[in-house]
């Protein structure tokens, strides 16, 4: 065999190991398993909720125990107490939940609120620069989303945005300390479990 040959089946020999992996991880995740390929071994898991939506398979995410609010590049930092009943007016907010086609109920401060506390003060003064901002909230597995600044400021916006900080039945469970609902999306794209960073940007 000469040398030409020799490499056009190593090639294509390549080809097909690459597609027969990428096969297998479609039908892997299908069946919800998630599957990562590192150098000469892989790994299997569980996929979840959020990486379903994202399309992404990714490893259980840490829980959140703290978040942080940029404002203006100044960080407020909430703990799960910080964000209760004794600091914040609580907001209930009752959502159909169309991943696990399960009614749940969340109970948090608004992030109209929480922005508010870390430093976004809502006045005729600050209206254009809310109509020219957004929040990127991000989870601790890095999945992050991003949200209009009216869409959570409960003056501008008649759906309802909520940190929420416990959920029935059940509590939040793995989703951590901390999880972003938002009660007029169709689908939960844009809920956060385990949210653990919100920042404020003013879009140039």
């Amino acid at each position: 065999m000469n040398r030409t040959k020799f490499w056009m089946r190593i090639f294509a020999g390549g080809v097909t190991l690459a597609l027969c992996v990428g096969i297998a991880a479609a039908i892997l995740h299908a069946k919800g398993i998630s599957f990562q390929l590192t150098h000469s071994y892989f790994t299997l898991g569980p996929v979840h909720a959020q990486d379903k939506m994202s399309g992404r398979a990714k490893p259980v995410a840490a829980p959140s125990s703290r978040l942080t609010v940029t404002v203006d590049g100044k960080t407020t930092t909430f703990s799960s107490a910080a964000l209760g009943p004794d600091e914040f007016p609580q907001k209930t907010v009752k959502v159909h939940n169309e991943h696990t086609k399960a009614d749940e109920t969340y109970v948090g401060p608004t992030l109209g609120d929480v922005l508010a506390s870390a430093g976004f003060d809502v006045t005729k003064a600050t209206q254009r620069e809310m109509l020219h901002s957004y929040v990127r909230a991000e989870g601790t597995d890095k999945y992050w989303v991003l949200y209009s600044l009216t869409e959570v400021e409960p003056s501008e916006h008649s759906g309802d945005v909520i940190v929420a900080t416990d959920m029935s039945p059940g509590g939040l469970g793995a989703d951590g300390q901390f999880k972003l609902i938002s009660s007029e999306d169709k689908k939960p794209q844009r809920w956060v479990r385990n949210l653990t960073a919100i920042t404020v940007t003013q879009a140039q």
